[in-house]
């Protein structure tokens, strides 16, 4: 990864919500399979973002973000709010990267970030999900991940078509064992 590049947890202010809406946008548009459907409104995706930065303002997730020289190139969110019974766990989710930055090693970046975060934060497992026919699979296994099994027409594609999803885990940090007095 270039070394210009600022990897940060992200702050819940205008310009990075717009930018975010961007990433998001052009990330639908070029096929990303990331809960959206094309032609993705900015109304919906600054909402959606803005959302997702107060839900990390109450510790819920992190979202990072791969600065190249003041702009936003990727982004990854870590999800912390897991149930009661799975204190352990976190999950990835929405790893996108602007066209122009990708195979630059910023996903790599993000990942290893939100992987050393969890780690910080006691998790010892990490689950994603990617899309079965277009994901990130191959860049999920280079970093560990143990793909547990695909399930069939699972989501639309952006522009339309069902696809699968595969199911993603990874054991990380110390195992934290939960007792009961």
């Amino acid at each position: 990864m270039d070394r210009s590049i600022v990897i940060a947890p992200l702050a819940a202010d205008p310009a990075t919500i717009d930018a975010l809406a961007v990433l998001l946008m052009e990330t639908v548009a070029a096929g990303g399979s990331v809960s959206f459907m094309h032609p993705l409104p900015v109304e919906t995706a600054t909402d959606f973002w803005a959302r997702s930065l107060a839900a990390a303002e109450r510790g819920e997730r992190v979202l990072l973000g791969a600065w190249d020289a003041g702009e936003l190139a990727a982004t990854v969110t870590l999800h912390l709010d897991c149930p009661p019974n799975q204190p352990h766990r976190g999950e990835i989710a929405k790893l996108m990267t602007r066209l122009s930055h990708r195979r630059r090693g910023l996903a790599r970046g993000l990942m290893l970030e939100a992987e050393a975060i969890a780690v910080r934060r006691s998790r010892t497992l990490l689950t994603l999900d990617t899309g079965d026919d277009d994901g990130a699979a191959g860049l999920y296994e280079s970093l560990g991940f143990q793909r547990a099994g695909v399930i069939p027409d699972y989501a639309f594609k952006p522009h339309g078509g069902l696809q699968g999803t595969a199911i993603y885990f990874k054991r990380i940090g110390a195992p934290v064992h939960l007792t009961r007095d």
